[in-house]
């Protein structure tokens, strides 16, 4: 690509590198993928929303992570799938559509962290603080959880873009299948020290808060399920905290992933692959984890399936 015949806010875009053979079965499993993340976090949504039974706390809460993971795989997913029959040599983005796209991705990430943590809270109060959980969580206080995990996430992602955003460009072209905010400040040639510290400083605060926060929490779930001898008790603690820390494990372990690829160049591509998965293992796995280990859930959607034969 000739850069000086190309408009200074058109980018090219790398984009996923498949080989012609292996085009259409790489677009129809990332689009039945894709469907799936859809209708299965959609529809767990609708579920919870629509069915009285389940306007609880925790049902209530888990309705952001459904939400934000349909957003981030809609962020990410519809973009691969059109630049698949694309040549590389003629995917472009614009940089408006780049920014926008690299603050959506970084959102979706911080949304996940803060929204398990604030139902780490959740479970942390209905099994260590049962009799005062009615007065605790209340209505207003789901809202007052859920708009605080979307603002602090929102916070957080946009000093960290605008930063990016900020500096001149000398560069035009994005070697990631989707754009990032490494992406966005690798465009320039100016020191992006700050960004580098400040980038990093984020993810420590945002890792280390929900690390910190869901070890605490389990650690009092623990120790509050060892010294009750009420076996409905525990088994409940166990059933509905297995599947948050199964959540949880799977997102803390593919952010580490990308963090730590990102800082040895040699495996570029084990990294892009990486970054795709955590906008597609993570949505995908969340609505079956809830859908199917929480006994109420699971009982709504065997009663809608027999209703329907």
């Amino acid at each position: 690509m000739d850069n000086i015949t190309f408009n200074m806010d058109i980018l090219f875009l790398e984009g996923l590198k498949v080989t012609p053979q292996s085009s259409v079965p790489a677009f129809i499993l990332l689009l039945l993928i894709y469907i799936f993340i859809m209708v299965s976090n959609i529809g767990l949504a609708v579920l919870i929303l629509t069915e009285r039974s389940l306007h609880q706390p925790m049902y209530l809460l888990f309705c952001n992570m459904s939400i934000n993971d349909a957003f981030g795989a809609t962020i990410i997913i519809p973009r691969l799938l059109s630049d698949i029959f694309i040549p590389i040599t003629e995917r472009y983005i614009h940089y408006y559509e780049c920014v926008i796209q690299a603050f959506c991705a970084h959102f979706h990430a911080g949304i996940c962290h803060t929204v398990l943590m604030i139902m780490a809270f959740d479970r942390y109060v209905a099994i260590c603080n049962p009799l005062r959980y009615a007065t605790i969580m209340t209505n207003r206080m789901v809202v007052k959880l859920s708009v605080s995990a979307w603002a602090v996430a929102f916070l957080f992602v946009g000093i960290l873009v605008g930063l990016s955003v900020c500096l001149s460009r000398c560069r035009w072209t994005i070697f990631n299948p989707f754009c990032d905010n490494a992406s966005l400040f690798k465009l320039s040639c100016e020191n992006v020290l700050i960004i580098h510290i400040y980038g990093l400083g984020m993810a420590a605060v945002m890792m280390g808060c929900s690390v910190s926060s869901v070890m605490l929490t389990y650690l009092r779930i623990a120790k509050v399920c060892l010294s009750s001898k009420n076996k409905a008790l525990n088994s409940k603690a166990l059933q509905t905290c297995a599947t948050h820390l199964a959540v949880y494990i799977i997102l803390l372990l593919s952010g580490i992933i990308i963090i730590t690829l990102h800082r040895f160049p040699h495996l570029s591509d084990y990294r892009k692959l990486a970054s795709i998965l955590l906008h597609v293992v993570p949505p995908a796995m969340n609505a079956v984890i809830y859908g199917l280990q929480i006994k109420a859930v699971r009982e709504k959607i065997s009663i809608i399936f027999t209703r329907k034969k």
